[in-house]
């Protein structure tokens, strides 16, 4: 049986390197974690985009 763990959104945003894939974490209101998996190019691309509305 699976261990029970509380779906929580207080962590902080997490991103790891897995293999050849990078994996973000973000934390959700309301509990969860939305898990993205991606390549360096579409890492790049997102990071690239968000630089662009942030400032």
């Amino acid at each position: 049986m699976a261990a029970m763990k509380p779906r929580t959104g207080d962590g902080p945003l997490e991103v790891t390197k897995e293999g050849r894939c990078i994996v973000m974490r973000v934390p959700l209101e309301g509990g969860g974690r939305l898990v993205v998996e991606m390549s360096a190019d579409e890492a790049t691309a997102l990071g690239d985009a968000l630089k662009s509305v942030a400032g």
